[in-house]
Parts: C-alpha cells; structure tokens; sequence
C-alpha cells in the first residue's frame, strides 16, 4: 500500500550505524499527515498532493534549514497537502539501505520517497549535488529525468543553486527560481487540479502545465546549441507556450508570511539550535560577490511588531533559549535598535539570548552589542571586511576603511570583548599578493588597539579566510577565478607573515580553506548540461559528502573532468580560470533574477575602476532593474511601533 511506513525494514538497521537517532523523527512541531488528507474524487481520482522536501546534507545541518521548515510547514497548513522530510544518509547507512533492500523514506512518517508527487530539494551550495543524485538512487527514481515513468515524482529543486539548474538539468524535472512560499502553492494547485482531471497525458502533460506559468523552469522543454569553441550558442524552449526567460517569485510584505510559526527542535545534535527569524530577505549593500544579496533584491522588511510576534510564538513553541535575528545584514534593519533593545526588556531575567550573524563593521556599535548580550552570555564578535585592503575593497564595493574596523574593534574591546573574528575572502577579482598580506597587518593593529583600550594582553583576533568562487547572477559572473595553487601559494604567504612576529603569533588565530573544493564549486557554480556528465561520474565512483572535508576528494573531481570534458572541447580551467566576455551568452541567461545584465556588465567596469556603488535603500535608484521588472519595491520601515512587554496572564 502507498504511503505506508517502512519503520519496521528501518528499525533493525539503527544500532548498527552511528547517530541513528536522526532517521527516527518526532521532533517537537513535526507533522505526519494521513496520507489521503486530500480526499478522493467522484471518479475515485486521488486528490491529495504530497511533498517529500529535501536538504541534501546531514540531518544536523538539515534539520535548522529555514528554507525548508518554512516550506513544510506552509504546505502541511493546506488541507489537501502533505509534506514530509528526508535528509543525506551517512556511508554506514547507505550500505545497510543497499544490502538491506530498504529505499530512502521520510524522518517523518517513514514513507518510501518514491511514492510522494513531488521530491522537492533545495540547494544552498552546489556541494550537495552528489548526494541528491545518491537520494534519487536509494528512493529508486530514476537518475535521469527523461528515464521516469509516470509513476515517479516530479522532481522539483530550488534555493540559491537553482539560479544556474543547468548542472543538473539532466537530473531535474523542474526549477522553483527565487522565493518557496507563494511558488510551492502554486505548484500544488497545478498538480491538484492534474490529478483531478484523472491525470491527462500523464508526467509530460503537468510538465508542461508547470512550465506555461512562467515561473517554474522545466529543462525539457529547452534546447541548448553551442559554438564552435565551446561557448553557448542559444538557449532556446522547444515548445510555443514556454517562456524565453523564467520569472523569479518574489515574497512582498513578509509579516503575511511569518513562518515557521512551530519550528522544529531537533532530536540529535544540530548546527544551530536556537530559534530564528528572518527579520527581512535581501540586500541592496551592492557586494559584488554577494550572489544572495543580488538574488534576494528587494530588501523587504519584517515590521517590528512582526518580528516580535514570531519570537513570542517560537519561544513559546520551542523551548530554545536563543533567538538568531536573521538577514544578510541583520544590523541594516531601519528599527534593529527597537527590536533589540524591546525583546532584551521583554526577556529580561529569562535567560533569553540575542544573536546577529556576522555584523557589518560600519552597521555596529556597542549598544545595539550590549542589548544583544543583556540576557545571554557575551560571546566573541564577527566582523567582514572581505578584502585585505581598502583598494580591494572599493572593487567589492565593501565601503569599509581601515580606520572604520579599528573604531569599532576599539569600541568592541573597550567595552569588555576580549575576542573578535575577522572573516576576508582569497582569490578576489585584481587581487595581489601584497592586498592579501595587509591582511596580516590588519590583524596585528587590531591586537594592538585591545590591547591598548582595554589594558590587557589576554585580547585575541581569529582571521579566518574563504576562498573566492564566482556566482551567477552578479558583477563577478565574467570574473576568472584564481587557481587551487595560487590560492594556496597566497594564503601560505599570509600565515607566515601572521606568525612572524613573536607578540601577536598567539594572539592571532588564522583559518582558512585550501583553494581545491572552491574550484569545484566554481565548475558547479557557472557550469552548463556538459557538467552534468562530471556530476554523475563523481557520484557513480563513490562521491558523497562533497561539502564535508574528510570526504571531499578533489582529485575524483579531477578525474571525472578529465574523462567526461575533452569530448565538448572544454575543461576545467575553461570554466573556472577563464574569463568570460560580454557578449558571451552565459547558462543561466534564460533565469530571470530580475537584474538587467547590462547593469551587472557596468558594474563589473565599476569594481575594475575601483569605483563604489552606494546602497540604494538609502539614495535615490540606480537601475539594477529588479524592481521595474519584477513590478516590486523597496519595503523599509521605521514603523513607529514599540515592542511592549508580554502580559502575564
């Protein structure tokens, strides 16, 4: 029977592999739905439509997805609708599946993945492509989409990755571009209203349903050609009806959305455990490596009283004793003053803590820092200038000074931090060695000024280093990426010149990633279909994992390139260290992002002129074309409103 739990197959396997307790589920605010909650229709047509959502990584990074506990809980709000979770399973896991004959089921009401309509997974790094295509496997669906019968789900991706699908064209029925809420509705209601009907024409027929309403990208019905030298010729629709371009969802007014209203609290260990809100979606800070803040445009603002509401309802919900205040720049936020300093006085005495992700040094200051640590333990402060240098950070458009990251470590240090992180990226567009060992210089001022300031030599200063990857969609989309070795070479360079001086070596804390798996996100990232062939060769030779160092394998990567690339023309290097030309017709061009290519163009010459580009919530437009055509708008407050405290009843 459909939908019945394969508990009692999953059930013996647990004490034979590490941390079963993550495939059991029953998390606090789960939900298993019957599995026919839709109903039957006159005919005896099955009218529920059912979601299996998917992040395809370990259930400790899995689980604290917002992205995916706000999809679950919108589609299980809907009568006719039921969604449950799966995550990656570990090796162990995966053999005893295999040997055992067992496929990939829910967390939830353990149900075989197979048997849902729709296995929607959302993609925040193209590192996880190896293991979608290992899920797809264990489920027992077919790997490529044109292999599928009638009786398989659709295969639906989303999340940032899915603003360049084409990697994984081959293995994806559809596309959701830009914001899940509204988008997963809709998709429901198509699938709904198909299988009402007695589901005419079968798969091919709802495809197409969902490729005619503009804003879901259905590989199938595109047909990609190619010059000579290996670049795209055109991407083209292969049908009358299916749209050249594909419109991102955009989200407005997010206090009408104010998921998850019960977020999930975790069985086993998590990444975060804490309960968040996103205080608003998107940024107009204009980083030019920043493809969330470009994809996310506009910037739309949670009211106040909107955030406090959610807090209020997740805490009550949860149990959590912290509470993330969630954005690309939280600190942005026109009334993060009010907030803190309201959900710091209606906690007060509660033990109830406040955090920020990474804080823009020129947003922060010490008492929107002391609201955040009133109620909780003051832990260490992580700030972002990205670029080692002022010149490169005027390319970035990172409009920070030196002499703005000492004010503020100053300020941070003499009020009682002891600790700051500093986060800088390698491989920047223009980027010398000597931008990257101002880096060390930088770090050394920063102990000197705690030092100082606070008169105490126990101060401390962790740099931690990411390397550059180019991203779709933004300035650096035409950028050559710097290479795994010279990554390497520059970053060497730096740590020693970190640890050179006797006074600040272990005062200076120094992390870093080595330049390989940036390489093959870089191929992933503005790879096209050929890339497809490398994913599945990786996958078939064992890769997992891929965004784990101790299962990274970048010499599999390599291998799998070298044998699958040669045939097309191209390799590697061709995706990666090349730079792309104006003209060039990129992959992800037919993905609507709502930005004018032209401006991206102009920008890109901005950032080579070392030119700054101001933030647009603040100035007057500069024609990024979001708003124009997406027929959005900025939504910003002061509202005026305060954060009163609770009444006790």
């Amino acid at each position: 029977m459909p939908g019945q739990s394969r508990f009692d197959q999953l059930e013996p396997l647990l004490e034979r592999v590490s941390k079963p307790i993550q495939y059991v589920g029953g998390e606090l605010n789960s939900t298993v739905k019957d599995w026919d909650c839709g109903g039957v229709g006159p005919a005896g047509e099955d009218l529920t439509v059912r979601w299996a959502l998917m992040y395809p990584d370990a259930y400790e990074v899995g689980l604290p997805n917002q992205g995916v506990m706000i999809l679950y809980e919108v589609l299980n709000e809907r009568p006719d609708t039921l969604a449950e979770r799966t995550y990656a399973v570990w090796p162990d896991m995966e053999a005893l599946l295999r040997s055992e004959g067992v496929p990939q089921v829910t967390v939830d009401g353990h149900r075989a993945v197979r048997e849902f309509d729709v296995f929607g997974i959302s993609f925040s790094t193209e590192l996880g492509y190896t293991n979608f295509l290992n899920a797809l496997d264990l489920a027992g669906i077919a790997i490529h989409a044109a292999d599928r019968a009638d009786d398989e789900p659709i295969v639906i991706v989303g999340g940032h990755a899915a603003f360049n699908p084409e990697p994984i064209a081959d293995f994806i029925d559809a596309a959701i571009v830009g914001d899940g809420e509204q988008a997963v509705l809709q998709v429901s209601d198509v699938i709904a209203e198909w299988k009402g009907e007695g589901r005419p024409g079968g798969r091919g027929e709802l495809l197409r349903r969902l490729a005619h309403t503009g804003n879901v990208y259905v590989p199938s019905f595109y047909d990609v050609s190619y010059l000579p030298d290996g670049r795209i010729r055109r991407v083209a629709p292969t049908e009358t009806g299916v749209p050249w371009r594909i419109d991102k969802n955009t989200v407005m007014d997010l206090d009408e959305w104010p998921y998850p209203k019960q977020p999930l609290v975790p069985l086993a260990e998590a990444v975060h455990e804490r309960m968040s809100v996103e205080i608003f979606r998107g940024c107009t800070r204009g980083c030019r490596f920043c493809q969330a803040g470009m994809i996310t445009r506009p910037v739309r603002e949670r009211s106040i009283t909107g955030v406090g509401e959610m807090v209020e309802r997740g805490l009550a919900a949860t149990g959590f004793e912290e509470v993330g205040l969630l954005s690309l720049s939280s600190a942005d936020h026109s009334e993060i003053a009010g907030i803190t300093k309201g959900l710091a006085d209606r906690y007060a005495g509660e033990q109830v803590g406040l955090s920020l992700p990474s804080t823009r040094v020129d947003a922060f200051n010490i008492d929107l820092a002391n609201e955040l640590t009133r109620n909780g333990r003051r832990s260490g402060l992580t700030f972002a200038p990205e670029g080692g240098s002022e010149r490169l950070r005027k390319v970035i458009n990172k409009m920070v000074t030196e002499q703005d990251l000492i004010d503020t470590v100053a300020a941070a240090y003499g009020a009682g931090w002891r600790q700051v992180k500093l986060y800088f990226m390698c491989g920047l567009p223009t980027e010398t060695d000597e931008d990257v060992l101002q880096i060390a210089d930088l770090a050394k001022r920063v102990i000197d000024t705690g030092r100082r300031v606070s008169g105490r030599k126990d101060i401390r200063c962790t740099v931690s280093i990411g390397g550059f990857v180019p991203k779709p969609h933004t300035p650096f989309q035409w950028a050559a990426q710097l290479g795994a070795d010279e990554t390497d070479a520059r970053l060497a360079k730096l740590r020693e010149a970190i640890r050179s001086e006797r006074k600040y070596a272990s005062a200076i804390g120094f992390r870093y990633h080595d330049g390989k798996p940036g390489i093959i996100e870089g191929l992933l990232s503005r790879g096209d279909r050929r890339v497809g062939r490398v994913i599945e060769r990786v996958w078939r030779e064992g890769g997992r994992f891929d965004g784990w160092r101790e299962h990274f394998s970048y010499e599999n990567w390599i291998a799998a390139c070298e044998a699958e690339l040669p045939p097309y023309g191209v390799d590697v290097d061709w995706y990666t260290t090349r730079e792309r030309g104006q003209t060039e017709v990129l992959p992800w061009d037919h993905i609507d992002s709502g930005l004018d290519k032209d401006w991206l163009w102009a920008d890109w010459q901005d950032a080579l002129d070392e030119r700054e580009q101001d933030d647009c919530r603040w100035t007057p437009c500069f024609d990024c074309g979001v708003c124009p055509q997406l027929g959005t708008h900025i939504q910003i407050g002061p509202t005026g409103k305060h954060l009163l405290p609770l009444t006790v009843v």
